[in-house]
């Protein structure tokens, strides 16, 4: 049976690969040299070429470090490579919890690793050369290992108590974990933007002025209380723009990228801001949260079902059903499941921005939110025709062209 599982595995990580680059070529059809008529006065003959040489350049960079990351795995699984580390870990501690730490903090680390040359040269090579990239190399160096060791505290935390529940209450152990899942991405939900984010990012609260005045009145005007909004340095990393909305209750804060406050006119400004309060006004926020939990408690119980199979570690070269390699089994035989709630969670994401566009049409005007996602997308180099067979399955927000349809409805 172990046989079969690891057959299951490899063929599942090989469809997986292919599906994903099929879909990628897919969008590659859609290239051209010359504007399509409906991109006219979005994108001019010199940023369409430019935009069309960025996608070439990460198609065929996606393909290498695609490739590459499969290679990876399947070594890794062909000759025991998760065994050999584990029996490492084992040779330190036989506790359980302290096994496990050690196996995901060497994995972590290698990955991290052996990763590095291709994200120096996403950044300082392709970034670099496109115009977007605003990171040096302590920057660079420091994010890396900030999010090391966010990963390893907040990571392993979570690893170390849902194996001792694991231990103490055997496989009821999900329902503990679901409620530490559950607890831990409120907590992530309410105080990311105050506790997390200063550690990559400043943010100053905006100050007093044109740009705040038209937000305050644009709030007061949908009844949504807005105390809190602060601009972030986002050009110390990239020139690219964005803004998001975070937090619950009293802790919500509406976060704009440097550039995007410095690319945008006030009620360009105030339509993208208009947009974020969409989501909040028609819950989005918060039925992602209630479907995001459910997904993971749905995930939680058939994991335990089967956490104690020794075929389940077998797979993998282990001999003894082991918590952690069970886990890293289940996690590739649960990714058809996990891909087809992916691909609704962007059905939904996507019927999400189409409301929230509705609401800054209705409330603000569709003509700056029009204006605003075009800028954005222009200087982010935006695939703006990608295959509809990839936008169905991956694009979590609609294709600019089809939101600007949309948003024209409102104008007339």
């Amino acid at each position: 049976m172990s046989q079969t599982i690891f057959y299951i595995i490899l063929t599942l990580i090989i469809v997986e690969f292919f599906w994903d680059r099929f879909l990628l070529y897919l969008n590659t059809t859609k290239w051209s040299s010359k504007v399509p008529s409906e991109l006219s006065g979005i994108y001019t003959d010199e940023e369409y070429a430019k935009q069309q040489r960025y996608s070439k350049v990460n198609y065929q960079f996606g393909w290498i470090t695609g490739t590459y990351s499969l290679l990876l795995i399947i070594l890794m699984i062909s000759f025991d490579g998760f065994a050999y580390v584990d029996n490492w870990a084992l040779s330190i501690s036989d506790n359980p919890i302290l096994r496990a730490l050690i196996f995901f903090g060497v994995i972590g680390f290698a990955s991290t690793l052996l990763n590095i040359p291709f994200s120096l040269y996403s950044t300082f090579v392709i970034e670099e050369k496109f115009g977007f990239n605003k990171t040096d190399a302590k920057t660079f160096v420091l994010d890396m290992l900030k999010s090391l060791l966010i990963g390893a505290i907040l990571g392993g935390g979570i690893l170390a108590l849902i194996i001792w529940f694991y231990t103490a209450t055997g496989i009821y152990f999900w329902l503990y974990a679901w409620v530490l899942v559950t607890v831990f991405m409120l907590f992530i939900t309410t105080f990311y933007t105050s506790l997390l984010l200063p550690l990559f990012n400043k943010q100053t609260p905006l100050e007093d002025g044109e740009l705040k005045s038209a937000i305050q009145a644009f709030s007061d005007k949908v009844g949504f209380k807005l105390d809190n909004i602060f601009i972030m340095d986002g050009s110390k990393r990239s020139t690219k723009a964005n803004a998001f909305f975070s937090g619950l209750g009293s802790k919500k804060r509406i976060v704009l990228y440097d550039t995007l406050v410095n690319d945008l006119s006030v009620e360009e400004v105030v339509g993208v801001l208009a947009h974020e309060i969409g989501h909040y006004k028609k819950k989005h926020t918060l039925w992602g949260m209630i479907i995001g939990i459910l997904q993971t408690g749905v995930m939680l119980f058939i994991f335990s079902l089967f956490v104690g199979s020794a075929d389940l570690s077998a797979a993998l070269g282990v001999n003894a059903p082991v918590f952690h390699i069970a886990l890293i089994a289940f996690g590739i035989l649960y990714s058809p499941i996990s891909g087809i709630s992916g691909m609704f969670s962007s059905i939904f994401s996507r019927k999400n921005e189409y409301e929230a566009d509705a609401f800054a049409a209705k409330y603000h005007n569709a003509k700056s939110l029009i204006s605003a996602l075009k800028i954005i997308s222009v200087k982010a180099l935006s695939n703006l025709t990608p295959h509809p067979l990839y936008v169905f399955f991956h694009y979590s927000h609609p294709p600019l062209l089809q939101r600007i349809e949309a948003l024209r409805k409102f104008e007339k």
